[in-house]
């Protein structure tokens, strides 16, 4: 399987460390209860299909990449840095900031 890196181009998936699906949001620090982090840290949809998943480039530029991928055919479609994914995820569809909690 090749990774389409946006910073250093196509590589192998050898250069990357796998961590896991990007959908879950952490709850908010201090505040959440521990079951709220339980279920963010070891409950996990094992969905088939088409899923956004976090990967590492450790062995080039070191970017955290949101990257689309099958997992049934593990056919790739889109590679994004995770930090313009997270951006684009604190603003709300009409353009405004999220409202404080």
């Amino acid at each position: 399987m090749r990774i389409r890196c946006p910073y250093c181009g196509e590589r192998d998936n050898g250069e990357f460390s796998y961590l896991g699906d990007a959908a879950p949001l952490r709850p908010d620090g201090m505040e959440a209860s521990p079951e709220a982090m339980h279920d963010y840290v070891y409950l996990r949809d094992n969905r088939a299909g088409e899923i956004r998943e976090l990967w590492y480039h450790g062995a080039g530029c070191r970017a955290w990449l949101v990257v689309t991928r099958d997992t049934r055919t593990h056919a790739i479609g889109d590679v994004a840095p995770a930090r313009d994914v997270a951006k684009a995820r604190a603003v709300t569809p009409a353009g405004s900031a999220p409202h404080a909690r």
